[in-house]
């Protein structure tokens, strides 16, 4: 079965991220359990945390297809000691939070070198970093976003995914997120049928689908390859609809979240209708 939803506002608290999933229709939603923009923020209420637990219920969100994004400002690969364990410490006070809402999954951007050091150093201490999370809270998983290759952000190749992989300690907490507009930036074309079965099986080949943990729908602005980070709608930009239709009709993606991050939410219960529609077809 397919979980198809949208990275929604948690404004007003987080238990409001889960209503506004319901009203576009989803059965799956990605949130900021805090201000992805601030270091720090308050913790979370026990009202908050009940009424969240509550609402997924009663709504039948599943923690398996609740994709929580930390925050931006975190770098886990960050050249610099003091940063790194700024760093660090952000990201175990949000897998704490999603501990606490009773949530499995940490989607992150992995880090980036900063010219100033090694691909190889750097890709160490991100996985230094997942390990020391690890250590301090039990239950969640690390899902590591592959990246557009913005300037010196890692990620953007599958070998640097299962490079990170390889030095985790805890692998059965540790997966991957990928976000189409990010694949075809970095390179991997999947504008059509054919190319997507070969980037997939590429990405088998090196890191593997049981790693596989969630999925970010988005459509380009930029052109294959361009390194560039800029989302569009689904049916707009430069990717076309066939990668779109290879994930609906493939079991890989089966019962993941697979999350919109397209750039009007205004049109987001159109597009999962047209996501369903691509099913079987």
């Amino acid at each position: 079965m397919k979980y198809i939803g949208a990275h929604v506002s948690a404004s007003g608290g987080v238990e409001n991220a889960v209503l506004r999933s319901v009203e576009i229709g989803a059965n799956a939603f990605a949130l900021f359990t805090k201000n992805q923009r601030q270091w720090k923020a308050p913790p979370l209420k026990a009202d908050t945390i009940e009424k969240f637990k509550r609402f997924c219920k009663v709504h039948h969100f599943s923690a398996d297809h609740i994709l929580p994004h930390d925050s931006y400002l975190i770098n886990l690969g960050n050249p610099d000691a003091e940063n790194l364990t700024k760093s660090r410490e952000a990201f175990i006070d949000e897998m704490q939070r999603c501990d606490q809402l009773g949530l499995k999954l940490l989607n992150f951007h992995p880090g980036s070198h900063l010219n100033q050091i090694t691909e190889k150093e750097c890709l160490a201490r991100i996985a230094e970093s997942i390990n020391i999370a690890h250590v301090a809270v039990p239950n969640v998983i690390a899902v590591i976003e592959n990246t557009a290759g913005q300037g010196s952000n890692l990620g953007w190749r599958f070998e640097h995914l299962a490079e990170i992989i390889e030095q985790v300690e805890d692998k059965s907490r540790v997966g991957v997120c990928l976000d189409t507009c990010h694949l075809f930036s970095a390179g991997y074309d999947i504008s059509s049928l054919e190319t997507s079965e070969n980037t997939f099986s590429e990405f088998d080949r090196i890191v593997g689908f049981p790693y596989l943990k969630g999925m970010h729908i988005n459509g380009s602005k930029t052109a294959l390859g361009s390194r560039v980070d800029r989302h569009h709608t689904l049916r707009e930009g430069t990717i076309g609809t066939e990668v779109f239709k290879f994930i609906m009709n493939s079991a890989h993606f089966d019962n993941i979240p697979l999350i919109l991050e397209t750039i009007e939410p205004e049109i987001w219960a159109e597009e999962i209708k047209f996501l369903r529609s691509l099913e079987q077809i």
